[in-house]
């Protein structure tokens, strides 16, 4: 697949998260939480099934023969939803969604120093932590912008 189509792709499914973000804290405010993330995670693993059903090629490796580390993975997915659901109502959906990014970001930055997780190692760069340092202080500017609208609401 062409870099670049590859690269839009990532920032469009980028857009479906905050979108998912925005109406599943609504829906969380209304049915609660933990609800809310079980609709989810039950229509996504309805959605995926029927994926790898009609359109899943045969794999040499099912998920039962895989290292168990690797089956970890899909908790995080369970913190995220709970986290965003419950974070959303209280701090907006571009706060929550840079926070998660800065989050992503530093993260991502230790795993490609390091090669963490079978991943090739990429050198933490003066550039990369410029970049992290940028978004970081985003999110302060959004944090305080937030803070200060409430309190002439308030």
């Amino acid at each position: 697949m062409n870099l670049l189509v590859l690269l839009v792709l990532v920032v469009a499914a980028g857009a479906v998260l905050s979108v998912q973000a925005a109406v599943n804290g609504r829906l969380g405010q209304t049915v609660g939480v933990l609800r809310s993330s079980l609709l989810t995670f039950a229509v996504g693993a309805l959605v995926t099934g029927l994926l790898i059903l009609f359109f899943e090629p045969a794999q040499a490796v099912s998920l039962l023969q895989v290292p168990k580390w690797q089956l970890t993975g899909s908790l995080f997915g369970v913190v995220y939803m709970i986290v965003m659901v419950g974070a959303v109502p209280v701090v907006g959906t571009a706060v929550a969604t840079v926070a998660v990014i800065v989050g992503q970001l530093a993260m991502g930055m230790l795993i490609d120093n390091f090669g963490w997780l079978g991943n090739p190692s990429i050198e933490l760069s003066g550039s990369r932590i410029v970049a992290m340092l940028c978004l970081a202080l985003a999110l302060v500017f959004m944090y305080r912008s937030n803070s200060r609208q409430a309190a002439c609401r308030g």
